[in-house]
């Protein structure tokens, strides 16, 4: 491999990863990135696990999306160990899905009826988050080797500071936007009732945790209806 070539490959990703304005866009980027700069690679995913559910959050087609409910439903495979962390590794890599395979031995015999000849997957995190796996497949065994690891495993770092990014102006995007609805039903209801603020926040708090309703939702019902849901 080229590796200064890599190396501005790598770097025109990475300003590119920051350029984009949403995490699903950030994500399809990544699994696109995986096709373009690991040689070898022909398809990538993106997966979580929640309470030992996996959860899809890009792929680049049908090959990664099937490998995904494969582990999900033996429990078992190199994304699905990335994800988890287990015993703390980082990388996990199957050179031949038609060999023996002693550690996956459920999943790779069927993985190679999907059509998967070789795979890696990567843990997808910073030290203080943990966002699920990156998973490389080609079509044929014998592709993926250590060079390709030292690829996928700089790839999913770069990816990881991006996504991890992403997320975190998301979420202050999102709590901007709850703070000005919350905001406006507050002084919609100091209006009608000629209440103070801390009345006006202490009823949508009841209303919320009364009905199991989020703040926000309520805050949203009462800027469309002018007064809380189901009040006279």
């Amino acid at each position: 491999m080229d590796w200064q070539r890599f190396a501005q490959r790598i770097a025109a990703m990475a300003h590119d990863l920051l350029e984009q304005d949403s995490v699903a866009g950030t994500l399809e980027r990544i699994v696109g990135s995986a096709t373009e700069l690991v040689e070898g690679c022909d398809a990538a995913g993106i997966l979580i696990l929640r309470g030992g559910e996996v959860r899809t959050l890009a792929v680049t087609g049908p090959l990664a999306e099937e490998s995904h409910r494969l582990q999900e439903r033996l429990k078992e495979g190199p994304c699905f160990d990335a994800a988890c962390r287990r015993d703390g590794e980082r990388v996990f890599r199957i050179a031949d899905m038609t060999g023996i395979q002693q550690r996956w031995p459920a999943f790779a015999p069927q993985a190679a009826e999907l059509g998967i000849g070789s795979m890696m997957g990567f843990l997808l995190g910073t030290d203080a988050e943990n966002l699920g796996a990156l998973n490389l497949y080609s079509r044929l065994p014998g592709r993926f080797d250590e060079t390709s690891e030292t690829a996928g495993w700089v790839l999913a770092s770069h990816a990881a500071v991006a996504l991890s990014s992403a997320r975190h102006h998301a979420q202050m995007a999102e709590a901007v936007a709850t703070r000005h609805v919350i905001g406006e039903a507050m002084g919609i209801l100091m209006a009608r009732r000629s209440i103070a603020e801390n009345e006006a926040f202490n009823m949508l708090r009841s209303h919320s945790q009364n009905h199991n309703v989020k703040l926000r939702e309520v805050a949203s019902q009462v800027t469309e209806l002018g007064a809380l849901p189901g009040s006279k």
